[in-house]
């Protein structure tokens, strides 16, 4: 390639970005295994709606059931819990660190209508609620 070549320049901008996103990922997501209070993470989440039922499905792997919290106050559910390091990351020298642990939490707007929790099960590492409609 050419000095001037735009390819180049676009390599460049590509592995500069690449870069950054890795220095952000690794400032937002580190470890915090404390006992405050304050997540520092969110699960993703997929939230879908029939007639009958709203479904919620959270990726929680790693998170064992009794460091998970649900609660539903008025239109708000919240799932909150920790994710602990692995036993073997404790003594290791990390060197990439990309799943995030800690406290987690993720506040979900649920719809007008009346809801009551018909089935909550943490299941390869996804956690799967049903929230039933009253009529």
């Amino acid at each position: 390639m050419r000095v001037g070549d735009p390819g180049n320049w676009m390599w460049a901008e590509a592995c500069a970005l690449i870069d950054r996103a890795e220095r952000l990922q690794r400032q937002f997501f580190h470890p915090d295994l404390s006992a405050a209070p304050a997540a520092s993470w969110e699960p993703p989440i997929d939230v879908l709606e029939t007639e009958q039922e709203l479904s919620i499905i959270a990726a929680l792997p790693g998170v064992e059931p009794r460091d998970l919290e649900l609660s539903i106050n008025e239109d708000i559910l919240s799932i909150a819990g920790l994710r602990r390091l692995p036993a073997a990351a404790r003594a290791a020298a990390i060197h990439r660190l990309e799943i995030p642990y800690g406290r987690f939490q993720r506040r979900i707007q649920l719809p007008a209508a009346k809801l009551e929790l018909g089935r909550s099960e943490l299941v390869n590492g996804c956690l799967f609620l049903t929230l039933t409609k009253q009529l």
